[in-house]
Parts: structure tokens; sequence; C-alpha cells
């Protein structure tokens, strides 16, 4: 066998495979024998077919199906010994393989067109320095965070009057259409004009409203009158209300249950511990988020400074091909930059995961799904009795093959592994800035210097 590569540009090659009889004739009588041992053929003993019984009848197929695997495993060896930057598959040349005269020829000469990258050094330190970002978190964002905590772990409690915000819960009958249903009437959805009508009422009271001038939209009168929305257009004039209770949700009292629900149980037994334990996860967060936006800058940073030349007439071709119709040459046109921005990337991350030896776990892909749980979960600490539900979930998440989840996870973790490998190895600018600078920071806004 013979693998010859002949390069046109600093990104197009071919390359020329030529196959001998003896690559290919070892393997197609091996064949033939796992055939004449299988095949059941009216005449002949189960297992007792005559070789060249077998190769008259299936000899040609035989011959084109091994020729093919020696090719496919040729073409991949080569590009994989050689450390060819390959981008796209090889693709055959069809018209060199329509000449192949396959009852008589027994050497077989193929060639594939390549794409391949320009050559490219990642030379990590000599990259510019990138801004690294610190949150200045103060009092302010600490009593956001404990206000929202207290209203999503608020208590349920019944007034005997009611105030704006309030739950209405009653009978609601309009004597003329004969309507009646018993509702709830969330004051929050009340026009600002009427809500004084649902204020410092008390059980038995009687609240009368103009149905279609009460409410702030069509989908609270539905809710209401448990209407389909469709429907609503159809009620009008005076409804009456008749309370029969009130409810109002009160945020939660700093106290142990407050403290065990947000952080799990044994977290904090103080107010005081409590503030702290849920600042550093305000923290925690913002520097997750900083990070995040430092590695997209270092990811600028790559773009900006190696020069990577990709054959993009071939790049495009290839898309089309692969895609099957599912996307047109324009649409292909219109989001080749992002593709190729993506494809230089993965190049880079590829030359330093190879470079460091980088190699992903299975333990690793668990412990970031179940992160990953954790987070959708709204867990904050260590919660020992949600464990076991966690490893569950986990386990199912990453065994759903339709949608592929393993690797997209071993993708997600490849990933963080080798930006962590560049991050150590790119100088930082350190700056400490505001949350509202940040926020447009993350949006791709300038801020004042």
């Amino acid at each position: 066998m013979e693998v010859l590569l002949e390069k046109s540009s600093p990104t197009l090659a071919s390359l020329k495979v030529t196959l001998t009889k003896e690559d290919y004739q070892p393997k197609v009588d091996k064949t033939i024998k796992d055939y004449s041992k299988k095949v059941n053929l009216k005449g002949f003993r189960p297992g007792k077919v005559p070789s060249h019984v077998i190769q008259r009848m299936y000899g040609k197929s035989i011959l084109v199906d091994e020729v093919n695997n020696l090719l496919s495993t040729a073409v991949s060896n080569y590009i994989r010994e050689n450390k060819l930057q390959v981008v796209g598959d090889p693709v055959p040349d069809r018209d060199k393989a329509a000449e192949v005269n396959w009852d008589k020829a027994t050497e077989f000469e193929f060639v594939y067109e390549l794409g391949v990258a320009s050559d490219f050094e990642v030379n990590l330190s000599e990259l510019p320095a990138v801004k690294r970002y610190t949150i200045n978190v103060d009092d302010n964002e600490l009593n956001k965070t404990l206000d929202s905590l207290r209203e999503r772990f608020a208590d349920s409690v019944h007034p005997e009057v009611s105030e704006a915000g309030d739950m209405i819960f009653g009978e609601l009958k309009q004597e003329s259409s004969e309507f009646t249903t018993r509702t709830a009437i969330p004051t929050k959805q009340v026009k600002e004009e009427a809500v004084a009508k649902f204020i410092g009422v008390k059980k038995d009271d009687v609240v009368t409203f103009d149905i279609q001038d009460t409410f702030s939209d069509e989908s609270a009168i539905a809710h209401v009158t448990g209407k389909k929305k469709e429907d609503i257009g159809s009620l009008s004039g005076d409804f009456v209300l008749t309370v029969e209770d009130i409810t109002r949700q009160a945020p939660a009292e700093f106290n142990q249950e407050f403290f065990d629900k947000v952080l799990g149980p044994g977290q904090a037994d103080s107010e005081e511990q409590f503030k702290e334990k849920v600042l550093e996860i305000i923290k925690g967060n913002y520097e997750r988020e900083t990070e995040a936006l430092l590695r997209r800058d270092i990811e600028f940073a790559l773009l900006d400074n190696i020069s990577i030349d990709v054959p993009e007439e071939f790049l495009k071709d290839w898309l089309e091909r692969s895609n099957e119709g599912k996307f047109s040459r324009e649409q292909i046109e219109e989001q080749f930059e992002d593709f190729k921005k993506s494809l230089k990337l993965s190049l880079i991350k590829n030359r330093v995961a190879d470079r460091e030896s980088i190699k992903v776990e299975y333990p690793e892909i668990m412990e970031f799904t179940r992160n990953m749980v954790k987070g959708q979960f709204g867990i904050y600490g260590d919660d020992d009795n949600m464990k076991e539900t966690i490893d569950r979930v986990a386990q199912g998440y990453l065994a759903d093959k339709e949608r592929d989840n393993y690797t997209s996870i071993f993708n997600q973790v490849f990933d963080n592994k080798v930006l962590d490998v560049i991050r150590n190895q790119v100088s930082t600018d350190e700056q400490t800035i505001e949350i509202s600078e940040f926020e447009k920071l993350a949006k791709g806004e300038e801020v004042a210097a």
C-alpha cells in the first residue's frame, strides 16, 4: 500500500492511495472462507459451500467492501499519524473512482481531496493581557438577594383585612347571566384605578366591579372567571364577589426553618452566619460570571492573535453536502463567519489539549452533571438527603441517547479543562468594577473608563 500527500495550496491537498493485490487479497480470501461456513445454499451441506462458488456469487461485492474498508483505515491512519489539521471530511474523487475496473484490475488507485488548516503556533505567553474583573458586592446587593429569598420562601397567612398584593377568594356571580363560580382574585392583576375596591375588605364583604374595566389583561379575566381566553369578549357588566378568605404571602422570617430551606439543614444557626453564607454564594455566583466573561475574552484574544487560514469554498461545499439540503447555500454563506470562528477555536483548543495531554474521565463528567442538576433544583449547599436523588437524575440525564447528553457534557468538561490550562498561562489585567458595569460588559456594551 502506498499513500502520498500532495498539497496544492496551504489549505488544500490531495491524498492518493494505491492498493496492490498483496494488500487486499488476504482479507478477501478470509471473508470468502467465512461466507462458505455461514451461507446456506441449496444443494450444499451447511458450512460446506465451496470457495469458488462463493467467489462466483459474491466475489465482486466482497472485493469492493474490503477495498473500501482498507481505504477508510488508510486515510484515517495517515491523517492521524501525520497529525494533519484536516477540516471537514476527505472527499473522494468520484471520477477517478468511476474508472476502476473491479473485474480485471489487480491494483487500485483512489484520490481524496482534503481541506486542511494552515500551520499555526499557540504561544499563550505572547498573548496580550486579558482583563479580569472582580465585582464589588456591597450591602445593597446582599439586601436585594435576602429580600428575594424571603419572597421566594414566603409563608401564606390569612389576614382579616385585605391589602394590595393579597389574593382574595370567594364566590363570583352575575345574576343577569346566571354566571357563578368560586374563584381567586389576585389584586396584583387589578388595574391601579380599580384596586381600591379590593383593599380593606374582609370576610363576607361584597365587592361589585365591571369585569372588563377591572383587570390588567385578558388572561387575568380568563383566570378569574374560568372562561377560555377567546370567550371572555362575551362577558360584560357588573359582577359581584362575596369574600370568603384572604391570603397574603408574608416574607419569610429570619429563623432556623428559613435558614435550612435556603442552605440545607445545619448550614447556618444564626442570622449573622446565614447572611455570611449568602454573601459567599453571591460572590461565588458573580465570580463564575466574571470567569465566564474572562473565558469569552480569552477566546476573542486567541482568534485575534493566532492566524489560521482554512479552505473556505471547500468547507462551504462540504457543509452543503453533509447537511443534505437542510441548509441552503445562502444560509451557509450567512452563517459561515460564525462557523469559521468556531472551527478555528476548536483547532486551537485541540492543539493545546494534545500538547498538555488533556483527557476527560467519567467521574469528571458525573460531577459536572451533578452540579448542573443541583443548580436546576436550586440547591445552594450540600444536602445529604438529596444526594441519592441528584445522582439518579444525573445518571438518567447522561443515559439519554436520543439527545446525546453524554457527548454534550463530555464536550463541556473537555472545553473547561482546556480553557483552565489556557487561563493559567494567559496574563490578566485585574480590575474591580460595579455590578452595573459588569452587566454592560456581559452584554457586549462599552463602559466608561
